[in-house]
């Protein structure tokens, strides 16, 4: 799948290709605190929801991802066809009469994402060694400007207010991947992709908007701010972010697939 726990539920291929065989846009980002996001793809602002999002994989077809477009009332009926899925969506959505159909669904999903909470990593408590303690003052600090974009506590600025303010232009527009220019039409918005997480990001390789970066050094370098960053501050600044993973995050059994339901092993 596209969102494994491993890998701060996201995964190892550059893009992700569809059920049909149709080769993905963009990289499959991490889904670490997602729910606290304003902005939740790499170059729409208007998926503002989680609930809306959902169904850019499911239904969307530019590419085609899932491939559920048109199947809409099969997807129901498979999973209507299950006693246990019908019992699980009678107790959440009473007052929908445990109707199972889309938007049931994408609630469904939305409400999981949203347990998806990590904070945890050596940087929350406290113990970033020696190296990574002098990653984090190259991060913060007003050289490199990192923290500009990938502001604390969720190393993104997707958590502000308005959307629009979370994507950003890292280095020169290409003709491949218009980014934030083919929602808006404006010229000036090409090339503008919305700044991921860095929670989790030692878990999450490859990087960037397509996934054309394969380790953290040659992400950092692919941004301006980043000339001039002499290897050992590249060692430490990979240190800090090494700091920013949270093992029990990706551990955590609670967030993995069931072993039962409804009572039965699955």
């Amino acid at each position: 799948g596209c969102h494994g726990q491993h890998r701060a539920f996201s995964e190892s291929n550059a893009t992700h290709p569809g059920v049909r065989g149709i080769a993905g846009r963009r990289n499959v980002m991490t889904l670490s605190n997602v729910g606290y996001y304003r902005a939740l793809t790499w170059a729409d602002p208007g998926q503002g929801t989680l609930e809306a999002q959902v169904l850019v994989p499911t239904v969307g077809e530019h590419p085609i991802e899932m491939g559920m477009k048109g199947q809409e009332a099969e997807l129901a009926r498979r999973l209507g066809a299950d006693a246990c899925y019908r019992r699980q969506f009678a107790e959440a959505f009473p007052e929908r009469k445990g109707a199972i159909d889309m938007s049931t669904v994408a609630l469904a999903l939305a409400a999981f994402e949203r347990t998806l909470i990590s904070f945890g990593s050596d940087y929350d408590r406290g113990t970033l060694n020696e190296a990574a303690r002098r990653g984090q003052g190259l991060f913060s600090g007003a050289k490199f400007a990192c923290a500009s974009c990938h502001t604390a506590p969720l190393f993104t600025d997707a958590g502000a207010d308005d959307p629009a303010m979370a994507f950003h232009r890292i280095e020169a527009a290409n003709d491949r991947d218009p980014g934030l220019a083919e929602i808006t039409g404006n010229p000036t918005d090409a090339g503008r992709f919305r700044t991921p997480s860095l929670r989790n990001v030692a878990l999450s390789s490859p990087y960037l908007h397509d996934g054309s970066a394969r380790t953290l050094p040659d992400a950092i370098r692919r941004h301006e701010q980043a000339t001039g960053l002499t290897g050992a501050q590249m060692a430490d600044l990979v240190a800090f972010l090494d700091g920013l993973s949270d093992q029990g995050f990706v551990t955590d059994p609670r967030l993995a697939l069931p072993k039962t339901r409804c009572g039965a092993p699955l």
